[in-house]
Parts: C-alpha cells; structure tokens; sequence
C-alpha cells in the first residue's frame, strides 16, 4: 500500500476511559500543555477558544479525577497570579503523549486503509433549510 502524503495522513485520537467514568483525553491534554505554555488558566482557556470559567471547571474536574492534583494555582506578585502543572500533571500528560505514539504507530496501517477506503474528501451537500410550504387557511 503506497504511503500517503503527510497532509493527508490519518490521524488517531486517544480518550482513555478511567474507572468511575472519568476520561482523559486530547481536550484534556492540550488544556495541560496551554496552561504549561501560558502559565494561565485564562490564557490557556482563550488560546482554546474558551471561556476562563470552561477553562477552570476542567481543570478542577482533572485535579479531582486524578489522586494528586494536575494544576497547582500560585499566588500573585507584580506580575499577578498563575498556574503551573505540577509533577503529576507533567507525568500524566508525558504517559498520555507515550499512549498516544504507540497507538498511533499500531494502528498506522490499519488508519491507512480506512483512509483509502473512505476516498478524497468531498464537499458536505448544501444543507440550507428549506422553507415549509405556505399553508392554506
């Protein structure tokens, strides 16, 4: 089977299923990386086209779902507040990001085949709404 161009590879997502019905997943892990990069809820939440309550709701379920907490706030100074991932953050994004290459690299054969199988990609049909007819009285 010829390998596809980069652009057009498939991709895999991960959601890993916790007992209790808690989930991680790629929403979860690149909330993790925002706030690493950002060092702030708020930003991480507005890179992600969310709102900073959204932001911290998620934060707060993870630290919950999880025995140590992911995301440790820390307290003003000039330069105001922020957030930072704490060591067990940083080791649940690091086995997130290992689970992910090695599915990923598992099922790069078979996510070839859907690919080929599914086609080119092609335009969704218009789906504008259609009027009701006028009724009669």
């Amino acid at each position: 089977m010829p390998a596809q161009p980069p652009a057009t590879r498939p991709t895999l997502s991960l959601r890993i299923d916790l007992s209790g019905g808690r989930r991680f997943g790629p929403g979860k892990a690149a909330l993790l990386r925002h706030v690493a990069a950002e060092g702030s809820i708020a930003a991480a939440g507005r890179e992600m086209g969310m709102s900073y309550a959204r932001a911290w709701r998620l934060i707060e379920a993870m630290n919950g779902d999880f025995a140590e907490r992911l995301v440790t706030r820390q307290t003003g100074g000039s330069g105001g507040g922020g957030a930072v991932l704490t060591e067990a953050g940083l080791k649940v994004l690091a086995a997130y990001d290992a689970a992910l290459a090695a599915a990923s690299a598992a099922a790069a054969d078979a996510a070839a085949m859907i690919a080929d199988l599914a086609g080119p990609a092609v335009e969704a049909p218009d789906t504008a709404v259609i009027p009701a007819p006028e009724r009669d009285s």
